[in-house]
């Protein structure tokens, strides 16, 4: 069973190109339905049917296991038995019946114009920790990037005199995305006097350097993020994708259209970005009942 579980994460590896997260998000999920089923005796995956899923499930819902757990389990499993299904290892998916449970639609948390407007408003002054901070976080705002995407930005990737930076998304999907003159005003400064401070090993080509002239990780973004949030006197919850979701919302609340912003966020399908009409409809309806003498 181990093999095979392999096999899969090797597929979706290689020829879906996910990332590190999510397969190792698979393997949890696939070796925890392993474990169960060995506890009952089963030693072959072939021997799995409708009723051993039904049995795992109704296993998970007494594990007080969330509807997020259970949604995300089905579809590890729905996708593990179709694999199984596509390299004739079965004959029969017995997964196809699952319907996994319908979670209410969760509003991504977005700070108001004016908070980010606190967040990017920095001291003048040259400190190279300091540059860097102001770069990233206007970079992120600009661009809507994920926060493992900015990280992992090199050098060669931005181009300050054309005015954009190459970002590499989910399965390797490159997208070439705009920069505000803000952003490009603050990462040529600190590309200037911030990064060469930094800078220990010349080879590095990574854009954003720790205090140790290494690659800044996803982890050391956040204590930065919620560290000038404090700061600056944002007490709103900040996570490492607010910028991105602010980024989205305040696009669509100044006029630009859903597929403009779904190509600028590296959204496969626009489902994904509609989320964040429901945070616009909501904001101009506030608005209206704030200025519409009638309203």
């Amino acid at each position: 069973m181990y093999e095979l579980l392999s096999g899969f994460l090797e597929y979706l590896e290689v020829e879906k190109g996910l990332a590190d997260n999510t397969l190792q998000a698979y393997k949890r999920d696939i070796n925890k339905f392993i474990l169960y089923i060995k506890s009952r005796g089963i030693e072959k995956i072939e021997k799995t049917d409708r009723n051993i899923l039904s049995a795992y499930f109704h296993y998970l819902h007494k594990e007080k296991a969330s509807p997020s757990t259970i949604a995300r389990q089905m579809a590890s499993l729905k996708g593990f038995f179709r694999f199984l299904c596509m390299e004739k290892l079965l004959e029969e998916d017995p997964a196809v019946h699952l319907e996994a449970p319908k979670l209410p639609q969760k509003l991504p948390n977005v700070m108001t114009e004016e908070e980010v407007s606190r967040l990017l408003q920095f001291s003048g002054n040259d400190d190279p920790l300091n540059l860097r901070d102001k770069a990233m976080l206007e970079l992120l705002y600009a661009t809507g990037m994920r926060v493992s995407e900015l990280v992992n930005l090199d050098i060669q990737q931005l181009d300050l005199e054309m005015g954009y930076v190459r970002c590499l998304g989910k399965g390797d999907k490159e997208r070439i995305i705009p920069l505000g003159s803000f952003a490009a005003g603050s990462l040529s400064d600190y590309l200037k006097y911030g990064r060469p401070k930094l800078l220990r090993v010349p080879s590095i080509t990574a854009l954003f350097l720790n205090y140790h002239g290494r690659r800044l990780t996803r982890q050391g973004f956040w204590k930065i993020i919620k560290a000038h949030a404090k700061k600056k006197g944002i007490v709103k919850s900040i996570t490492p994708h607010t910028l991105r979701h602010s980024f989205a919302t305040h696009l669509l609340l100044n006029g630009a259209d859903l597929r403009s912003v779904q190509e600028l966020l590296g959204h496969a399908d626009v489902a994904t970005t509609q989320i964040y009409t429901h945070l616009t409809k909501s904001k101009l309806k506030e608005i209206y009942i704030r200025t519409h003498p009638r309203a």
